[in-house]
């Protein structure tokens, strides 16, 4: 993903887009896989082990030559959850309270990503629900894997 692809106005408030990310040469995949509606997790291809966040070296084999970004079906449980009743970012002022959850993908249970829960009560999420990503896009140009119940 390109930073300068993401169409926001100079007119544009700091409330009416969440932060932008800032993708980096070990992120860059991440991003694009999203924003084409793909959840790619990064691979060690000598032994198997799914790497998130994004390293450059596998951390159980310590290969630096054989990581590539492999795409997961994007389902799995929620591992750990919180309602967020502070905003952290002025965009986030009018959504409070809003959920955050952990999710542990079905490929590794270790392989967590931390999202939101969408279309669903703060009040009812609980551990183990399972759950499936779906993409939105919250600004021109800038799309975020959410989940949803699955």
């Amino acid at each position: 993903m390109n930073i300068a692809s993401i169409n926001i106005p100079e007119s544009a408030t700091a409330a009416q887009y969440p932060p932008i990310p800032e993708p980096n040469m070990l992120t860059e995949f991440f991003w694009e896989g999203i924003a084409n509606h793909q959840l790619l997790i990064l691979r060690c291809g000598s032994c198997g082990t799914y790497i998130h966040y994004p390293r450059p070296i596998c951390p159980t084999c310590l290969s630096m030559d054989d990581l590539a970004p492999a795409q997961v079906s994007g389902r799995g449980t929620i591992y750990s959850h919180t309602t967020t009743v502070q905003p952290f970012h002025p965009y986030y002022v009018d959504k409070v309270p809003y959920n955050l959850i952990v999710v542990a993908l079905e490929e590794d249970e270790n392989i967590r990503i931390t999202s939101n829960l969408i279309d669903f009560p703060n009040d009812d999420i609980r551990i183990g629900m399972p759950v499936e990503v779906t993409f939105q896009e919250v600004a021109p140009g800038l799309t975020l894997p959410l989940f949803k119940l699955a």
